[in-house]
C-alpha cells in the first residue's frame, strides 16, 4: 500500500468529511475518469483500481491517480485495555469528498 516517505507529525486527529468537493471534480487527464460517490477514506481501493486498470489497458493505456493516502489512521492492539494513550499508526488513507475525481 502507498504511504508518505516522511511526515512532520506521526499522528493526526480523525477529522470529518462534510459536503461536496469543489475542486478536482472534472476529468483533467485523459478521456475517462472515476468519481467518488460518497465521502470516505480510500486506501486499498486505490491499489485495487490500479491493478484492474493495468490488466485491461495493457501497454498502450495511461493512468493518472489523482489522490494519495497521506492521512494516518491509528489502531489499538487487540485485547488492549482502554486508556494509556492513542494507538500506533495502522495504515494511511486518502480523505476524499463526494464527487471528487479519483482516477
Amino acid at each position: 500500500m502507498l504511504q508518505p516517505k516522511s511526515y512532520k507529525y506521526r499522528k493526526q486527529h480523525r477529522g470529518r468529511l462534510k459536503g461536496i468537493a469543489s475542486k478536482g471534480t472534472k476529468v483533467s487527464f485523459g478521456e475517462y475518469g472515476l468519481k467518488a460517490q460518497e465521502s470516505s477514506g480510500y486506501a486499498r481501493q486505490i491499489e485495487a483500481a490500479r491493478r484492474v486498470m493495468t490488466r485491461y489497458t495493457k501497454k498502450g493505456g495511461k493512468k493518472w491517480i489523482r489522490i494519495f493516502p497521506d492521512k494516518p489512521v491509528t489502531a489499538r492492539a487487540a485485547e488492549t485495555k482502554m486508556g494509556k494513550g492513542k494507538g500506533n499508526v495502522d495504515h494511511y488513507v486518502s480523505p476524499v469528498k463526494k464527487r471528487k475525481s479519483i482516477i
